[in-house]
């Protein structure tokens, strides 16, 4: 194999150098291809780069001039002087790979020359291993058989003097043998839970990074996985391997010369997956089920070679099997009975096994499936013999394929329809002439599938169309008008065009267009034709400009447009502005810090101006004002005392104008007043005088309350109220009763705090009072013991609590001991015994039979004693 080498041109370390008769050496080759430059003897400049390798023996360099030059002479030489040899081609400087050959050729002006061959300065001769140098007329040439790293170095060619050079590069990449490589790509392919093992050798200059990947991830050495690298091969050991496992392999080698690879495929067989639903059927009839499902997703790595099919009918227990159908996804069940409803179970099979299986949903057979109804009936043509019609199958066939189409027919005003061909010639095209008509009817048309279960829903009916030739187109309509409009709509109104034999037929319908101002194309209000003679275009953009005209036509075409005679504005008709709150407040209190607002709804055409004043100015700028349709606002964020005024909205248009005034008063809870003073100017009263509120210049709706208490009641209550200045009489004021005032400050957020005065005391002269005591008497409670609430029969549940109390006094407190059948159970466990002011109980908390007797309840002090019994009764 040839070395790859790279072409120098003639200049650097591979280029001959020149003869004695020119001392450009080829420079002068390639002036010798323009005469005027051989003529003068002229050479040109060259930079230090392009100098040749070697220079003749006498030669010299002029290198500030960057030129060859001779000492004893400059020009070219006499005609009669021999000018040598020189290198039409030098050596180059070549890459090459080891093991492939190299090839060094130069070659010289003459025949008969010999040259010797160097390497690295030493010569080589013709008995050097793996080297073979040969001469072939003016061409020599050095081929290396078989390139080792040895062989890298600079080789030289020297003949007579001249010399050229070369360098050869020696690389050693990673790469791989032919046969190994086309080997390795072959897929491996194992059954699953199977060892796949991956081996190649290769060769390449040491160090080299060995690295293997799977669907383009790196392979790391694992429990499944083991990677084995030695000098010249690695090895891939992939155990327990599974379907999903299948994939690419790659090998990937690299080291400082290049990077080689290698890539295969493991494929892991398997059993297929189950076959895919949903299931489609194809025909359901009485004898007939057929079905189609599709392929599995996954077929294992080999191809379908069988179906598996078996058969439920839904109500029993067993299943029929079918038998193997081959790998086509289809089947054709005729083996049914009319009316009963079939599941079946699919399985794929390859030369790896069988799947699981695919369940299928119920299946009926024999069921009358009609069809759905097709597209309502179209007329394509109308004349007064014949009407023709087409129309779109029903996208539900019903399970089986449509088989024809019955057409009926009607004339308008009648409920009776009627078909157009025989019963038993059913349509088998979509599109149908209809010749059962007569000049002048008018008539509707419907149609209906039929599969094999029968006649399905008919379609919704066509458009009337009278039984004759076509017409012509209509006229333009007349009197045109506009009879309403809003900012975002416009109602017309017009009259039909009038009927012209021959030349104008009536219409069927109208259609209103619209172009704005600024537009030249015509838009449609309506995707269909209108019957009224009145219609309301929407989506207008308020105030703006648009023309309007309207369109008549028929079964003939469209008639010729009727056009208003001027542009129409979208806006309401003219109305002046009007407010429409018929209990709009004209006064409003605002605590300050709070927000003030107010909404005013008017009605005016067309859009209205809205100014706001205060007090006959414009309002401040941090007074929010938002207007709507219909409607302004005005906002005050956080209301001061200083925004109190009378608000004032003027709306006008170029109607006329209207405006309304509201008072909006700032306050807050009024400061107390000052200190309160009492004065007794006439006997038996009080002037109560006080120092004002500090609010009370700010707020001519301030006034004060005056509240008294007085020793004998202890209770506030109001003298005076809405008192306007800062003085107040209170009368009947009684003598030798303590009296206190308190004055408050309101406004219409409230009262203030109270400001209180000091007590006032009229003193009276008091008359000693005596006070007789009768005698004390002595008082004996002392009373023998008598019960009064006695012990009262009790019968209760075995095993459920029993409590019995009475009621006993005595004085001096007797004492009490509770009996059960003439034995004491006061100091007895079994039994909670209390005395508590007179209150005696007995509280036994689990009854038995053993309970069952007389109790008694036995009471004494030194005035006598009392008793009290009872029973008790244990129930079962």
């Amino acid at each position: 194999m040839m070395s790859d080498q790279t072409a120098t041109g003639q200049g650097g370390g591979g280029k001959p150098e020149g003869n004695p008769g020119n001392p450009q050496g080829n420079l002068g080759k390639n002036l010798g291809d323009n005469p005027q430059a051989k003529q003068s003897g002229a050479v040109p400049e060259v930079s230090k780069g392009s100098l040749p390798a070697c220079e003749a023996p006498g030669d010299t360099v002029d290198k500030e001039a960057g030129k060859l030059s001779d000492p004893a002479k400059q020009g070219p030489p006499p005609p009669d002087k021999d000018p040598g040899i020189h290198f039409s081609i030098g050596l180059e400087d070549c890459k090459t790979i080891v093991g492939e050959s190299a090839e060094l050729v130069c070659k010289l002006s003459k025949a008969d020359c010999k040259g010797v061959w160097y390497k690295d300065g030493k010569e080589i001769t013709g008995s050097t291993e793996g080297l073979t140098i040969s001469k072939d007329g003016t061409t020599h040439k050095l081929k290396i058989h078989k390139v080792s790293e040895e062989f890298a170095g600079k080789y030289k060619f020297e003949s007579e003097g001249r010399k050229t050079e070369a360098v050869i590069i020696v690389e050693d990449p990673p790469r791989f043998n032919t046969k190994d490589l086309e080997g390795f790509a072959k897929p491996r392919v194992i059954k699953t839970n199977q060892r796949a093992e991956f081996k190649i050798p290769f060769i390449g200059h040491e160090p080299m990074k060995v690295q293997w990947y799977k669907e383009g991830e790196e392979l790391a050495p694992y429990v499944n996985c083991k990677i084995e690298i030695s000098e010249g091969h690695s090895r891939l050991v992939l155990n327990k391997q599974q379907r999903k496992d299948s994939g690419e392999i790659k090998l990937k080698i690299k080291n400082e010369f290049g990077t080689a690879e290698a890539i295969t495929s493991l494929v892991v067989l398997d059993k297929p997956t189950p076959p895919l639903g949903p299931l489609e059927i194809i025909e359901a009839t009485s004898n007939c089920i057929e079905i189609k499902w599709r392929p599995p997703k996954d077929n294992g790595g080999c191809p379908i070679t069988h179906y598996h099919l078996e058969r439920n009918q839904v109500g029993r227990n067993t299943w029929k099997k079918i038998g193997q159908i081959p790998g086509e996804a289809h089947y054709k069940d005729t083996d049914v009975d009319h009316g009963k409803r079939y599941c079946y179970r699919i399985r794929s099979e390859t030369s790896e096994g069988i799947s699981e299986v695919m369940e299928t949903e119920d299946v009926q057979a024999g069921t009358k499936a009609y069809p759905g109804p097709p597209s309502a009936p179209k007329v394509v043509s109308a004349f007064k013999d014949y009407i023709t019609l087409s129309w779109v199958p029903p996208t539900d066939t019903g399970g089986s394929n449509i088989l024809g189409y019955n057409l009926e027919k009607r004339k308008k005003g009648s409920n009776l329809w009627g078909l157009v061909h025989p019963p038993e010639e059913p349509i088998r095209t979509k599109k149908y002439d209809c010749k059962d008509v007569i000049e002048g009817m008018e008539y509707e048309f419907r149609v209906s599938a039929i599969n094999v279960s029968g006649t399905g829903e008919p379609s919704t009916p066509s458009e009337f169309v009278f039984a004759r030739d076509p017409k012509n187109p209509p006229g333009k309509v007349t009197d045109l008008k506009v009879t309403d409009s809003t900012y975002n709509t416009l109602s017309l109104s017009w009259i039909k065009p009038k009927e012209e034999k021959g030349v104008h037929d009536d219409p069927k319908g109208y259609f209103v267009e619209i172009r704005p101002a600024e537009s030249t194309e015509w838009e449609r209000s309506n995707s269909n034709a209108i019957i009224m003679t009145f219609f309301t275009v929407k989506g207008l953009k308020s105030m703006a400009m648009y023309w309007v005209r309207v369109i008549a036509v028929n079964e003939g075409g469209v008639g010729e447009p009727q056009e208003l005679k001027n542009y129409i504005l979208a806006m309401p008709p003219p109305v002046r502005p009007r407010f429409t709150d018929l209990k709009i407040k004209s006064f409003m209190v605002v605590r300050a810090g709070n927000s003030a607002q107010f909404n005013i709804n008017f009605v005016a055409s067309p859009w209205p101006e809205i100014i706001w004043l205060k007090d006959g100015v414009p309002v401040p700028k941090r007074v929010t004002i938002s207007n709507t349709e219909g409607g302004s606002q005005i906002l005050i964020a956080s209301a001061e005392r200083s925004d109190s005024g009378i608000y004032t909205i003027i709306v006008k248009n170029i109607v006329g104008q209207e405006t309304l005034s509201i008072e909006i008063r700032v306050t807050d809870e009024p400061k107390p007043p000052g200190p309160v003073e009492l004065d007794e100017n006439v006997p038996f009263t009080v002037t109560v005088s006080w120092t004002p509120s500090p609010d009370e210049k700010r707020d001519d709706r301030l006034h004060y309350i005056v509240t008294k208490r007085d020793s004998s009641k202890r209770t506030w209550h109001t003298v005076a109220d809405r008192i306007f200045n800062n003085k107040f009489t209170v009368c009947n004021i009684m003598p030798g009763r303590e009296y206190q005032f308190r004055v408050y400050a309101k406004n219409d957020m409230g009262l203030s705090a109270p400001s209180e005065s000091q007590k006032w005391l009229i003193t009276v002269k008091k008359e000693k009072f005596t006070l007789v005591l009768p005698e004390p008497k002595t008082c004996n409670l002392e009373r023998p013991p008598k019960f009064l609430l006695p012990l009262k029969l009790h019968s209760a549940p075995e095993g459920y609590e029993c409590y019995m109390s009475c009621a006993v006094r005595g004085d001096p407190s007797p004492h009490v001991t509770w009996y059960r059948n003439n034995i004491s159970i006061n100091t007895d466990t079994n039994y909670l015994i209390t005395n508590t002011c007179g209150v005696c109980s007995m509280l036994i908390l689990r009854v038995g039979s053993k309970d069952t007797g007389e109790y008694k309840v036995v009471a004494d002090n030194p005035l006598g004693r009392a008793e009290c019994s009872t029973h008790l009764t244990v129930r079962e």
